[in-house]
């Protein structure tokens, strides 16, 4: 099976399997992101919460696109790190997966909600520097302009999510048709039943929006362990024709070839340089074939690696202020450039069933630890219909709109936030437990350095092993 040895083949199963875990634990670790408020609430019975929210969690993940697996993807440039010791490419999806598993257990343990996207990232991030300081290293092995984009994400949206809480809390108290919203829940009666429809919205939109953007992160790691492993086969999407691809290239190279070279600068000259050899290796590959089967299973990866690089290349070169081209050129290279990237941006039906799956019977299990934390322990009172709806809805809309511009969200992060400001809308600032929202806090800071040690050191541990 994909040409490889049995023994391989049991590592790629291993790691494939480990993959499902991490979303697994996902699911278990985040589920009271989107039952906390019907659980505690009575809204919904536990079982009905966690088997809906897992439902939705489930179809999330299909219709979440998978611009954020890219994302995922793209920060750890596996054309740089990929060689011919496949142990070397099981060492790095091992070490990452491992350092984020070990977070995430320990932290849902001790009941503490931290972000499984921050400790997938910060896996991801470790295990490129770890490289990077290897005497074989060709230079840096993380894309720093997509982490760093993907860094303010997760700084902005807990902020975000905070203040809009306050303001959806001031809409409640402005616009609620009953005062009835602002009550603690009852220990067995269950809410009025406009308010439980409500509430049980909410966690929809949550649950829903969790898959479409967290589902997409498992998506991506898988992406990851295949590129990385099986490269031959997973570096471009097999329902299409790589020969087709050099329609868009003839488009690329004509408009590359109305930049004035006189005009630019050291920099950009290296830019267009770097962008010649690549669509000239590209023609070389593409060069005599007719049908795909002229071409050897070994350039599929050479394709992906020249279609990414030859897209970084030319983004930058374009962006430069000395590079003059016409609107109808730029369109030329705009549509083209999106046609090459569907060959390298893709996942399999059944990769987005394994994680969807993954995540959503992790969903099912695990819950009670930290809804408790979510109810009763980030403020000083217990949480009341408006506020679990208050939260649920701005997390939901801040999680949506990442998805939509295809931007990893911690939801963990933005639900426990908002929480916090609906405690901080109902009676100030005096309303919110220290202990816990440090604790909280505490997480949120660690697990970056914490997940990027790990990964790291198994890294260098693995490779050392199995290399």
């Amino acid at each position: 099976m994909f040409g490889l040895e049995p023994h391989v083949l049991l590592l790629l199963g291993v790691c494939l399997l480990a993959a499902c875990a991490f979303e697994f634990v996902n699911g278990f670790h985040d589920t009271a992101n989107a039952v906390a408020t019907v659980i505690y609430t009575n809204a919904l019975r536990p079982w009905v919460a966690v088997v809906w929210s897992a439902f939705w969690n489930f179809i999330g993940v299909f219709a979440g696109g998978i611009g954020v697996a890219m994302g995922i993807v793209y920060l750890l440039p596996v054309e740089s790190l990929v060689d011919s010791n496949v142990y070397h490419g099981i060492a790095m999806v091992g070490a990452l997966i491992l350092a984020a598993i070990i977070w995430n257990v320990g932290t849902w343990y001790y009941g503490i909600p931290a972000s499984s996207s921050h400790a997938l990232i910060g896996s991801i991030l470790g295990v490129g520097i770890a490289y990077s300081m290897l005497p074989e290293s060709r230079g840096t092995a993380v894309n720093w302009s997509k982490a760093g984009e993907t860094g303010i994400a997760l700084l902005v949206g807990p902020l975000l999510g905070f203040a809009l809480t306050i303001g959806m809390m001031f809409l409640f108290k402005r616009f609620a048709p009953s005062k009835a919203i602002f009550k603690e829940p009852h220990k067995r009666k269950p809410p009025p039943l406009w308010i439980r429809l409500l509430l049980i919205t909410t966690c929809t939109l949550v649950s829903f929006f969790h898959g479409s953007n967290d589902g997409q992160k498992g998506v991506g790691l898988v992406m990851l362990i295949l590129i990385g492993i099986v490269p031959f086969r997973f570096a471009l999407d097999e329902s299409k024709n790589p020969l087709d691809l050099r329609e868009s290239l003839g488009k690329v190279e004509y408009v590359i070839g109305r930049v004035n070279r006189a005009d630019l600068s050291p920099n950009d000259q290296k830019s267009l340089a770097d962008i010649q050899e690549k669509t000239a290796d590209l023609d070389r590959i593409f060069a005599g074939k007719t049908d795909v089967k002229d071409l050897p299973q070994q350039t599929r990866f050479e394709i992906r690696r020249d279609v990414l690089l030859l897209g970084n290349r030319a983004k930058k070169l374009l962006a430069s202020p000395n590079v003059s081209l016409s609107t109808q050129d730029r369109n030329i290279y705009d549509a083209a450039a999106k046609e090459m990237k569907t060959f390298t941006d893709y996942a399999p039906w059944w990769v987005l069933l394994m994680v969807s799956m993954s995540l959503a019977v992790g969903t099912m299990i695990g819950w009670q630890r930290i809804v408790k934390t979510i109810g009763e322990r980030i403020g000083k009172e217990h949480l009341s219909y408006a506020q679990g709806a208050s939260s649920e809805l701005v997390a939901a809309a801040m999680i949506g709109v990442s998805t939509q511009f295809g931007l990893p969200a911690s939801t963990t992060h933005v639900l426990t936030s908002s929480i916090a400001g609906s405690m901080v809308a109902s009676r100030g600032v005096k309303n919110i437990n220290p202990g816990m929202v440090r604790n909280i806090a505490l997480a949120w800071v660690l697990t970056l350095p914490v997940t990027m040690v790990l990964s790291g050191l198994l890294f260098l541990l693995f490779r050392a092993v199995l290399g």
